[in-house]
């Protein structure tokens, strides 16, 4: 019987020292599963300061650091047209702290890079930011003040004239090469590595004139260091309503609209992406942020990650044929 009653003691015991250990482990992995984010996160921009992309970047960067109580760490990290900074960010863990912003670039790297990484599959969509045209805008000292003049200057002496753009590949250099074959004139393009790099050129009076980002041009239009001609979007800009589209003003059917949004490396889990969308969705619906980009030249044109998949894929085949229409390489 004594026998009996000790083995069922310790038997107990056994049972409620298995219970404690049980308790402090589950009590371990609650407190190390940490409310997202505990830390700060890691947004890619892939390409250099001072474009489009850097603009749009840092103003979310900053509303998304005030929602989501971490700050948002931007990181530049230009080369190869954003495939460079777009691999590390495919690369990165799928854990909601490395994010990355894409553009209409994002789109045409397929048709032109043999990617190390899968447009499609190695990406989360969280949400589409803006939209805003590309801007013809000349140096002062350029004699052309309507777009015709500058097509007209452009035959007068084909191949001198010198344009300053972003880099193979980007969304600055297609606007410029479906100019070049719609309106049927010869120039020199001169690569740099993005948009800020080319905007510095054409202020110093190197290059002679661009087809920027009006979101990264307008305030060079606003000081006089750049003469714009015209704008790129299917209807005029709101911030300069008296400027002719480049199609009314000369090269009829030419629309280059450029588009930003967030992505995250495949397999982010679920309810980050979730609470990643929800914080933008609201940012940007606040009057503030929307006339900041109105302010840029562009405008707010959110999309969630259901609607901004199958926007990015459709992207990438109209972009995809323009590139093989135009015959465009990387050299």
């Amino acid at each position: 019987m004594k026998n009996r009653r000790k083995k069922i003691l310790m038997t107990m015991g056994m049972l409620l020292g298995l219970y404690a250990a049980f308790a402090f482990l589950s009590a371990s992995a609650v407190l190390a599963a940490d409310p997202y984010p505990s830390r700060p996160v890691r947004l890619i921009i892939p390409f250099p300061p001072g474009g489009s992309n850097d603009i749009v970047g840092r103003l979310i960067a900053s509303k998304l650091s005030e929602s989501l109580g971490k700050q948002v760490v931007v990181d530049n990290r230009g080369g190869a047209g954003g495939v460079l900074g777009t691999e590390m960010a495919a690369k990165s863990d799928p854990d909601g702290y490395t994010l990355l912003i894409v553009s209409a670039a994002y789109s045409f790297s397929p048709a032109l890079y043999n990617l190390p990484f899968d447009p499609v599959k190695s990406f989360t969509p969280i949400a589409k930011l803006g939209s805003g045209p590309n801007s013809l805008t000349v140096h002062p000292s350029v004699p052309a003040n309507t777009v015709k003049e500058l097509i007209a200057l452009a035959k007068q002496k084909p191949g001198e004239l010198i344009n300053a753009c972003a880099g193979v590949g980007s969304f600055q250099h297609m606007g410029t090469e479906m100019f070049k074959m719609m309106a049927g004139i010869d120039f020199k393009i001169v690569q740099f590595k993005g948009g800020g790099p080319a905007m510095i050129d054409q202020l110093g009076g190197h290059s002679h004139f661009s087809l920027g980002s009006l979101i990264q041009t307008l305030p060079h239009i606003q000081s006089g260091k750049f003469r714009i001609l015209g704008t790129g979007g299917a209807k005029r800009s709101a911030m300069l309503p008296n400027v002719p589209t480049i199609s009314e003003a000369g090269v009829p059917g030419y629309e280059a609209t450029n588009w930003w949004g967030i992505i995250a490396p495949a397999g982010t889990p679920a309810p980050i992406v979730e609470r990643l969308n929800e914080d933008l969705k609201v940012i940007l619906t606040s009057a503030e942020v929307q006339n900041l980009f109105l302010k840029q030249g562009a405008e707010v044109d959110y999309l969630g990650p259901a609607e901004f998949d199958p926007f990015i894929a459709g992207e990438i085949a109209k972009w995809g044929k323009v590139v093989k229409e135009a015959n465009i390489k990387v050299k």
